[in-house]
Formats: structure tokens, sequence, C-alpha cells
């Protein structure tokens, strides 16, 4: 199993000498893919629920540093030579397409090809408000979207004509490194994103899960999915994030057929003890999952 790392992006992993820290000894530690997550804007008391906790409140304080996750990533790769770097998750809905498959294939043409572009719908209406973008729909928005931008990385001139974007006969470079693709993997743990990940995406990256038996939950019910959209289960990607992970969650994560573990947590704030911190996790970590 693959270890990932969910560490940049907020407070003291917006710090540029720490996302370099990170990056490069997560690079020698042999961690898989270093993670950064988005919100554009933060409200003091949103009246919307955050979906991955009990109380439904982002443990995140609203006045924290929050980093652009694409550009985060660029400095992380500038730091790194072979760590996978993934957006965890950027709320696509929220952007226009067309400029995000211009930033997320220059982030993947000067990181050789190492980029995963993972995606949600959002759940913030403030949020939303806040960009004068409309919350309903979102859903529909985000499919039609990636559809856009996977149009955008292949077609030397590109057209597409859906509810949402248009655009006729464009040229968008430069192009992914891999075969004109990035992968794309979705966020989310309802049976709405699941569905999204069986119709249309490279992946899932589930978020904040209790324990491995939802895990087995979430999988089953994707395995269904994707049996009904004609899809082998196999050939996606599956990423998930535990709430109080431990090393004896790894051989049932296994048996899954789960990719990567990723470990959601915040370096310390300065250089030196980050790195001593992305050591001790590998420490910890590493033997059990390549034993698995």
């Amino acid at each position: 199993m693959r270890l990932g790392l969910h560490a940049l992006g907020i407070g003291a992993g917006a710090d540029r000498a720490v996302i370099d820290a990170v990056a490069s000894t997560a690079d020698e530690c042999g961690f898989a893919t270093l993670w950064a997550g988005e919100h554009v804007v933060m409200v003091d008391r949103p009246a919307s629920r955050y979906p991955y906790s009990d109380d439904g409140t982002i443990a995140v304080p609203a006045q924290a540093d929050w980093l652009d996750p694409l550009i985060a990533l660029s400095f992380a790769a500038a730091a790194s030579s072979r760590i996978g770097l993934g957006t965890g998750v950027l709320l696509l809905p929220e952007h226009n397409p067309v400029v995000v498959a211009k930033q997320a294939a220059s982030v993947d043409r000067l990181s050789g090809g190492r980029l995963t572009l993972g995606v949600g719908i959002g759940w913030c209406r403030e949020e939303f408000a806040a960009l004068s973008v409309p919350f309903a729909r979102r859903g529909a928005r985000t499919a039609e979207y990636a559809a856009a931008m996977r149009t955008l990385w292949r077609d030397d001139v590109a057209s597409f004509d859906g509810d949402f974007v248009r655009f006729d006969s464009v040229r968008v470079n430069p192009k992914p490194v891999r075969d004109r693709r990035i992968p794309i993997v979705l966020g989310g743990n309802s049976d709405s994103a699941l569905r999204r990940v069986a119709a249309w995406g490279d992946g899932w990256y589930g978020f904040n899960l209790d324990g491995a038996e939802a895990v087995r939950g979430r999988v089953a019910r994707l395995e269904r999915l994707c049996a009904d959209s004609g899809r082998d289960r196999a050939q996606l990607r599956l990423s998930v994030a535990l709430r109080e992970p431990g090393v004896g969650d790894v051989g049932a994560l296994v048996e899954l057929g789960i990719d990567e573990l990723v470990l959601v947590e915040a370096p310390p704030d300065t250089p030196g003890a980050a790195a001593d911190w992305v050591s001790a996790l590998a420490e910890r970590w590493m033997a059990a999952a390549h034993s698995e």
C-alpha cells in the first residue's frame, strides 16, 4: 500500500520553508503523494454544515492561512523530484474550467507528470455566494467542467458546447505529460459522490472516514455502482483518509483494495522540525505499509 500525506497549504503548511522541508523529506522517505485541499473563502459562522465531522463544523479556523492548492503544489514540485502531487480537493464548480485546465496542465508539465487533480462539488453555500457561482446543480456543473477540461487536454484544437461552458476551436497549451491526461479523482463519502466516481471519475478520495469498517461500506457501495455503470472498479485509484488512523488499519485497507492511505496531519512551524516530523511519520508507517 502507498502512503500519502495531506499536510500542505494550511497554517504552518502555508509557509514556503515548511513546504520545502515537507516536500523534500516526504520525497526522500518514500511517501507516494502530497495532498493539498482548498477553500477560496472561509466565513466565521457558516450556516452550511461541514459534511466530514460529527458536529458539522470544519476544524480549520476561518482566519487561518490557506493557499491555493495548485500554487502550493507547484512549490512542492520544485522541492521534490518523484513524489506525486494531488489536490485534495479542488472545488471545481467554483472555478473557470478553461483556466483550471491550463493551470493543472502547467503544474503537471513542470512536475514531470506528477499531478492528480482531486475535485469536489463543494458544501458551503456562503463560499459559492461570495464567488457569484450558483450553488444549485453544482454536481452537474462539476461533471461538465471535467469533461471540458479533458477535451482541452486531449485535443490540439478543442471545442465544447454544454450547459455551463462553451468554447469553439481554441488551443490550450501545454498538454499534460501522460497521454494528454491528468487523473481526476473525486472527493466525498456520500452515495452521490460515489455515483460520480463510478460514472466518470478516475478514482476516489474518501475523507475523514471513521475506520476501516466505514471504508468497507463505501467500497461495497462503489463496487455496486461500478457494476451498474459497466465499469471495472479495479481500474479506479482508491485513496482514503481515516479520522483516527492506526497502523493496524493497513491490512484491512489492503484487503478492501485501497491503493493509498492518506495521513492528514499538520506540520510543525519550522523547517527543521517539519523535516523531523515527516521522518518520524515514515518510520512509524512505512514498514506496515510495505509489508502488505
